[in-house]
């Protein structure tokens, strides 16, 4: 698979991955959503801050996704 060029958080980055070049620039967008709302949502946070908070907030979600995907089998 050829590297997809994506901007995340004004930085340029070339990766690789098994999926196709779509999801990872879907993947890029997500990340940038969630840095932009974490420093909109603060003020005067280092970039290193900005980007371990929107982590967590990814994290989270898929933690909460996995929860209720487990719920779900659980019911079946």
């Amino acid at each position: 698979m050829e590297p997809v060029k994506v901007r995340i958080h004004d930085q340029e980055y070339l990766l690789k991955s098994d999926g196709d070049a779509e999801q990872i620039e879907e993947i890029a967008d997500y990340v940038n959503q969630k840095l932009t709302d974490v420093e909109e949502g603060t003020e005067g946070l280092s970039d290193r801050k900005v980007a371990i908070l929107a982590a967590l907030s990814i994290a989270g979600e898929y933690l909460q996704a996995r929860k209720e995907q487990d719920e779900i089998k659980g019911r079946i």
